[in-house]
Order: structure tokens, then C-alpha cells, then sequence
């Protein structure tokens, strides 16, 4: 079986294709930016791109399955253009791809962040509505439309499925991810001062073990939210302390001054090339829902998230054994 995956140098491409290559599965990789993280697998390379409908018909010729993960992940308020660009026109591309290179499945990769977080008093399932506010963050309210537009193409009679992860993080993490950075700056004790607030985190291991079980035996249409286990930056930032044995930071820093701030820290980043961690719109996502269900995919794929200490520490020791945390 042939399976295409767009975004495979990502976070969770890289994992993705080690985990289908593991059962034999034969891969074909859509790496727009960088094959680091793919070196010596058995994978076959194409140079395809979300914005060119042409190049996907051609690297999705002969596929039966794609993986769609490519994505613009931005922390950005002003970012509405190019999240529309890959996070929109790119899923459009990659439906109408699908469908003219005869692939029998897709698999679409959506994010927590497609879904109305509130209310905070009731839990999140895949029930939830779609983002759809002005004010809300573009990059939620492009995967929203993403995610929206193969819902459209299932009620056509599309096979395929939607995946909503919550935070990812996990080993293989080369590029690093937003929290794979703030991470390593936990781990190097680089932020001594937290924000108040917090997330729900996942495995990306749990998330592609699913994902292969979902595109093997869930029907057409379906749509699963993987969620991990809640904590704060705080509880983070512990954790990371003491798997680095080194002292957690003390200082909690309000959201409502970190709101305040975050302008000025972000144009700072800018100016010295640097990626901000802490932007509006991150800050944004901090005051999220505590109780975001996984109910539906543990009944039907026998989903279970490993213990999230388990991850952190696993994700610590790959950034040491790649060099990441060198003293």
C-alpha cells in the first residue's frame, strides 16, 4: 500500500513515517522545506507543495492513502495570509488532488484549536463547534476552514477522516516545535519567569499510532480528538526541572500583564530574528479548557495517552542525545 504524507519533515511527519515504515508500510514524503529528520529511511521523495495543485496530482499519483499534515503553525496575530494560503487553499488543493489522482483515502489532520474552546465549564468533544470569530487567532480560524472543507467534500462522498491533536510534543522534534523551544529554554533555564496559564498536551507517538489505526478501520467521515493530560506552564516547567535536576522557577507571571507585554516582546524577537513563544495569540491559547475528551477514539481505536511525565522526559533526553542541550 502507497501512502503519501504532506508535511513529512515536520514534528509529526518525521514520527509518522517512522511509525508506517515500521509496518512495511511503502512511503512517499512531501518535504517542502527541509528532509532533516528523514535521512537514511526508505522513503521516496517528492517535491511537492500545498499551494500547487499540479505538483500534488503528481506526487499523489498512485498513492491509496495521504496523510495530510502539511501546515502553517504561527503564534502571529497578523498572520492571516499565509495561514490561508497553506491552512485553506492548501486543503482545498489536496482534496481536489485526491480525488483527480484516485487516492481511496485521506487522512486530515485538523488541530485542537479548529474547536470552540467555551465553554470552560463543559468538556471538549468532537461535537464542538468550529472557530469561526474574527478575533480569534489565524491560525485557528484557518485550520477551522480547513477542517471545513473536507467535511464538505465527505458530505459529497469523499472518503475521508479528520484527526484534531491537542498540544504535540514527543521526540524527533528537529526543526524545533513552538513548544519544542519552549522546552529547551525550560530546560537550559532560560525562562525565569512562567506565565499563568496552561494546555492539554499529548504524545506525538499516541497521536500517529492512532491516526494509522483510524485511516486502517474507522469509517468514512469520522473524526477523532486526541487529547493527552492538562497542565500548566508551571507543572511543565517542574517536571522539566527535575528531570534536568536543576531548580524550577518561582516567579508566576499574571496573564493580563504578559497580555500587556507581549507586543513589545514579540517585536523585540522580530528585530533580532528570534521566534517569540510568548505572542498574543499563544498567550491566547493558555486560557483553555481543562477537560478535552479522547472518550470516542479510546472506544473505537483503543487509544490510550501515556503518562505525559513519560514524554517529557523522553523529549529531554532526545534533544540531549541530538545535541540540542549540549553544556
Amino acid at each position: 500500500m502507497k501512502t503519501v504524507i504532506t508535511g513529512a519533515s515536520g514534528h509529526l511527519g518525521i514520527n509518522l513515517v517512522r511509525a508506517l515504515i515500521s509496518k512495511g508500510r511503502e512511503v512517499r514524503a512531501l518535504s517542502h522545506l527541509s528532509d532533516r529528520g528523514l535521512e537514511g529511511l526508505q522513503v521516496e521523495y517528492s517535491k511537492g507543495d500545498v499551494g500547487n495543485l499540479s505538483s500534488l496530482v503528481e506526487a499523489f499519483e498512485g498513492a491509496d492513502v495521504v496523510y495530510h499534515l502539511a501546515a502553517h503553525i504561527s503564534l502571529m496575530m497578523d498572520d492571516w495570509q499565509r495561514c490561508s494560503e497553506v491552512n485553506v487553499v492548501g486543503t482545498a488543493n489536496v482534496v481536489e488532488a485526491c480525488r483527480r489522482s484516485g487516492v481511496k483515502r485521506l487522512v486530515h489532520f485538523s488541530s485542537i484549536h479548529a474547536l470552540c474552546q467555551e465553554p470552560f465549564d463543559s468538556p471538549v468533544d468532537e461535537s464542538r463547534p468550529h472557530v469561526d470569530s474574527s478575533k480569534a487567532p489565524p491560525y485557528d480560524r484557518s485550520k477551522a476552514a480547513g477542517e471545513k472543507i473536507v467535511r464538505k467534500a465527505i458530505e459529497e462522498g469523499f472518503n475521508a477522516i479528520i484527526i484534531n491533536p491537542t498540544a504535540v510534543v514527543g521526540p524527533y522534534d528537529y526543526r524545533p516545535s513552538h513548544f519544542g523551544l519552549a522546552l529547551l529554554q525550560m530546560a537550559r533555564g532560560n525562562l525565569p519567569v512562567l506565565i499563568e496559564g496552561g494546555f492539554d498536551w499529548v504524545d506525538v507517538r499516541d497521536v500517529v499510532d492512532c491516526a494509522i489505526k483510524a485511516e486502517e478501520i474507522a469509517a468514512t467521515g469520522s473524526n477523532y480528538l486526541l487529547s493527552g493530560t492538562w497542565l500548566s506552564i508551571k507543572e511543565v516547567a517542574d517536571i522539566v526541572a527535575m528531570i534536568m535536576g536543576k531548580k524550577a522557577p518561582s516567579m508566576i507571571c499574571p496573564l493580563s500583564v504578559a497580555r500587556a507585554c507581549s507586543p513589545i516582546v514579540t517585536l523585540s524577537s522580530r528585530l533580532i530574528g528570534a521566534r517569540p513563544i510568548f505572542t498574543t495569540a499563544s498567550l491566547t491559547a493558555l486560557v483553555s479548557n481543562h477537560h478535552i475528551l479522547h472518550e470516542k477514539a479510546t472506544r473505537e481505536l483503543g487509544y490510550k495517552p501515556r503518562p505525559i511525565r513519560d514524554t517529557l522526559a523522553d523529549t529531554i533526553q532526545w534533544f540531549k542525545d541530538n545535541g540540542f542541550l549540549n553544556p
